[in-house]
């Protein structure tokens, strides 16, 4: 039987493990840098046909900038002051929805025990008997004279508040500087892609390169973004639609949230699915009803990931489903929520990159379909 044999170079595995350990802790540690500078490049790159396009009607670029800049910040803050009130109103019911489901889960309709009560009733006795075997009296006496066993401290408001305060503040501040990243680079127009094309060196054919990567890495990118503008927007235009039919209180804004996180493959439709179903079950206070809404909002996302998404991403660039879902977990283990929004854009960069660079075609093939 033919065998495999290959030559393997201890001294050059561990040196590559040094340097994709000592990367990813970079990256971890460069995280608050990072993120923002993906954010704003990434929109950068959506929103820069616009700019061009008002550049060919002779629009000067700096004042086109400034228009579309203006235009996005307008049409946030409009839709986040027309769904105002309906976020608002979600926030005030948390409370309250938060003791109408724990007392939903430990009791069952017609006010029995429910399983969790019962769960907990038997795990009581199962201790006190063990207890009594391990000691009896004297042991029941060591565990309450135990002062680790004293109840923890009651949970201060105040401090929640004031620590969501302060993130709240920081999203901000972090939001303005993206909007300044993005304008500067909109401003910049393609002045960096020709800087990077002139430190490639003189040889032409090394030049050549770098702009059909640049150039294949702008198309990728633009065409990605346009194709989650398309499908978020018709998301969140079905589930606005499925949600009044229903009679979900706050429409407009869990169709929103699930537009936004729709963004993040796989997982983003279960936590909206997740989310809703519980808002039906604390509104409606039927089962039926949160499977009603959860299974609308999978069955939503599921037509439009399936037959929409699929074709798009097809005709943008053939990825591994399997490697996907694997990256998508390490960017979510690396950079927690962002990571999986930055995940699949990053993915697409190092796939042209790879197909381009002589050395990384095995990435490359690992990463497409």
């Amino acid at each position: 039987m033919p065998m495999l044999h290959a030559t393997v170079s201890v001294r050059s595995v561990c040196l590559t493990t040094l340097a994709v350990i000592s990367f990813v802790f970079a990256l971890e540690w460069a995280q608050k840098f990072l993120i923002p500078l993906l954010f704003g490049i990434f929109i950068s790159y959506t929103l820069n046909p616009l700019v061009v396009w008002l550049e060919r009607i002779r629009i000067p670029r700096l004042v086109g900038t400034c228009v579309v800049m203006i235009s996005l910040i307008s049409c946030v803050g409009e839709a986040g002051f027309s769904l105002r009130g309906e976020f608002q109103s979600i926030v005030e019911r948390l409370p309250a929805a938060a003791h109408q489901l724990s007392r939903a889960i430990v009791n069952t309709k017609y006010g029995q025990a429910g399983t969790i009560q019962k769960m907990q009733a038997a795990a009581s006795e199962i201790e006190r008997a063990a207890g009594q075997a391990a000691g009896g009296p004297q042991a029941n006496a060591r565990r309450s004279s135990d002062p680790g066993s004293a109840a923890l401290p009651l949970f201060r408001l105040s401090d929640w508040i004031w620590t969501g305060s302060l993130g709240a503040m920081g999203f901000a501040g972090q939001a303005v500087m993206v909007m300044f990243l993005v304008f500067f680079l909109l401003l910049s127009g393609d002045t960096f892609k020709r800087k990077l094309v002139k430190l490639t060196g003189p040889s032409l054919s090394q030049k050549r390169i770098t702009v059909n990567i640049l150039s294949d890495i702008n198309t990728s990118i633009q065409s990605y973004m346009f194709m989650l503008l398309i499908t978020n927007s018709l998301l969140a235009v079905l589930l606005w639609v499925a949600f009044r039919w229903i009679g979900l209180e706050n429409p407009g804004a869990w169709a929103l949230a699930g537009g936004f996180l729709h963004i993040i493959p796989y997982f983003g439709p279960l936590l909206i699915a997740i989310a809703t179903g519980l808002t039906a079950f604390m509104q409606f206070d039927s089962f039926s009803m949160m499977l009603l809404v959860s299974a609308s909002t999978l069955a939503i996302a599921t037509l439009i990931g399936t037959f929409v998404t699929t074709w798009m991403t097809g005709r943008i660039a053939k990825m591994n489903a399997a490697a996907v879902f694997i990256l998508l977990l390490f960017w979510g283990w690396l950079w927690g929520i962002w990571g999986m929004l930055l995940g699949i854009p990053i993915i697409v960069i190092v796939k042209v990159i790879a197909e381009r660079v002589e050395g990384m075609q095995s990435l490359a093939e690992l990463l497409g379909d």
